[in-house]
């Protein structure tokens, strides 16, 4: 000890600065150093995971994370309004390419909000709605994408490959949801609702997260639980790998749509109910 009494042995909180101001040589020891702030809670768990995301994101590449041609909705220019707008009501996308004839021909984005106007009785011509589409290689790095979408106001961008042929889209929430996970919208599951809801159309909709337990007492299924214990990692286990929006995973009679995910997990999926359809059609939903 010293005069004062005091000990010149460092403070936790001085040998905690010590760590993490050391200069990580890496990204793995950048993280390492992340996660130990973390176990020390400097750090919440919520704040962690962004913190990674934002590491992700500046090592991934748009075609990681873009939506494939064959998933893009899309408006063919030569349809009426009274023709596309009913599937613009179910897709229930705010925005949408347009094209003229194929997807390699796209003229421009569609913002939902304009066909109000169609609504209101307004003089209307979709050409004249169009917004520049924006084309993006798919080798371009999610940080430099991310800062180009806030510095031009755009929220989504068409992906070209290497020979300029359309190979997909990406929107800035599809970035965002890397770095804060998924991002709910008002067509979203309530996180207080119901985890199985029916669609109206004979199918129902299904949080990823419901127990097969669960699942097969409200829809009549018998889904084995001993592998996995959600309907997430049934689809997960039959898929084979981690599917994006639109895949369709046939399962024993019933066949899972993905909904919602990102490359991280699934959220929704839409199950269709084909062998015992006839079967679940009054059953209680809990």
């Amino acid at each position: 000890m010293d005069e004062s009494g005091s000990s010149n042995k460092p403070t936790l909180l001085e040998r905690l600065s010590t760590l993490l101001l050391r200069e990580p040589e890496d990204r793995e020891q950048l993280i390492e150093l992340l996660h130990s702030a973390y176990e020390r809670n400097l750090l919440d768990a919520d704040a962690l995971s962004m913190m990674e995301g934002v590491i992700l994101v500046s090592e991934q590449q748009v075609r990681e994370i873009m939506i494939p041609r064959a998933q893009m909705d899309v408006i063919d220019i030569s349809q009426p309004p009274e023709k596309f707008i009913p599937f613009v009501i179910e897709t229930a996308h705010s925005r949408f390419p347009v094209i003229d004839g194929n997807k390699d021909n796209i003229i421009g984005i569609l913002l939902a909000k304009d066909l109000l106007r169609y609504y209101a009785g307004e003089e209307f011509e979709v050409r004249e709605m169009l917004r520049p589409a924006v084309f993006v290689p798919e080798s371009k790095r999610l940080n430099v994408l991310l800062r180009d979408f806030r510095a031009n106001r755009n929220h989504i961008a068409l992906v070209v490959d290497e020979y300029g042929g359309v190979c997909g889209m990406v929107t800035i929430e599809d970035v965002l949801e890397q770095i804060v996970g998924d991002i709910e919208d008002e067509y979203d599951f309530d996180e207080e609702e119901d985890n199985i809801i029916p669609d109206g159309k004979g199918n129902w909709r299904v949080k990823a997260a419901t127990e097969i337990v669960d699942f097969n007492e409200a829809l009549g299924t018998s889904f084995s639980d001993e592998e996995y214990d959600t309907v997430g990692g049934l689809v997960l286990k039959a898929a084979g790998q981690l599917p994006k929006r639109g895949d369709r995973i046939p399962i024993d009679g019933c066949t899972f749509t993905v909904l919602r995910a990102d490359s991280r997990r699934l959220y929704s999926l839409l199950v269709e109910l084909k062998a015992i359809q006839g079967r679940v059609e009054n059953q209680p939903v809990t």
